[in-house]
C-alpha cells in the first residue's frame, strides 16, 4: 500500500524546498504529487514560577496579522537535537532560560502538504536573561494565566498550530485542565 515514486525533483525557494514527484498509487494510477520540504522545528510552553504562560504576539507577514503564539523556531542543522534548538529559541524570543524541560512529543502540522515535524516542550524554572530577536522578528511578550490562554483558544483568537498542540499535550500529560 506504499506509493511508488517514479520520478522526483526538488526546487529550493528560500528556506523551503518544493518537491515535485510522479507517484504510482496503490491502484496502479500515476499521479503528480508535490509538497513543501523544510526543516523540523520546535515549540515551547514556558511556564513561570507564578504558573503564567509566556505568550508572544508576533507579526506574521504570510497572513498580514499579529498572532498569539508560543516561542518556536526552526532546527537549523539536522544534526542538532530538538532540545538544544528549544533552549536557544526560548532565550532568543523571550529572554529566558529554563532549569527544567518536559518533552511533549512531536507532531506533523500538515502531513498532506509538508514534511515538517515539530517537537514540543514545556519549560519551567525560568531565569531572565536577554531577548535576542532576529532583525525580521516583531514580538511582544505577554504573561497569561493558563485560563487566559484557554479563553483565547476557545474564542478562536489563539490559532498557532504548534502552540495549540503544546498546550493540549501539556494538559493531557500533566492532567492540568
Amino acid at each position: 500500500m506504499v506509493w511508488k515514486i517514479s520520478s522526483s525533483r526538488k526546487e529550493q525557494v528560500d528556506r523551503f524546498g518544493v518537491v515535485i514527484e510522479k507517484v504510482i498509487v496503490p491502484n496502479g494510477e500515476e499521479r503528480n504529487f508535490s509538497y513543501l520540504d523544510f526543516a523540523k522545528g520546535v515549540c515551547i510552553l514556558p511556564i513561570t514560577a507564578d504558573k503564567e504562560i509566556i505568550c508572544l504576539k508576533q507579526y506574521r507577514h504570510a497572513i498580514k496579522s499579529w498572532e498569539w503564539e508560543l516561542p518556536a523556531g526552526m532546527i537549523d542543522n539536522e544534526s542538532d537535537a530538538p532540545i538544544e534548538t528549544a533552549k536557544r529559541e526560548l532565550e532568543e524570543e523571550t529572554g529566558n532560560t529554563a532549569d527544567y524541560w518536559l518533552e511533549l512529543g512531536s507532531f506533523y502540522p500538515s502531513p498532506g502538504s509538508t514534511s515538517e515535524e515539530i517537537f514540543l516542550f514545556a519549560a519551567t524554572g525560568l531565569h531572565a536573561t536577554e531577548q535576542r530577536l532576529e532583525t525580521s522578528e516583531q514580538i511582544e511578550l505577554h504573561k497569561l494565566t493558563m485560563q487566559e490562554v484557554k479563553t483565547l483558544i476557545e474564542k478562536g483568537e489563539f490559532k498557532h498550530g504548534a502552540g495549540l498542540a503544546a498546550v493540549l499535550r501539556y494538559m493531557l500529560i500533566t492532567d492540568n485542565r
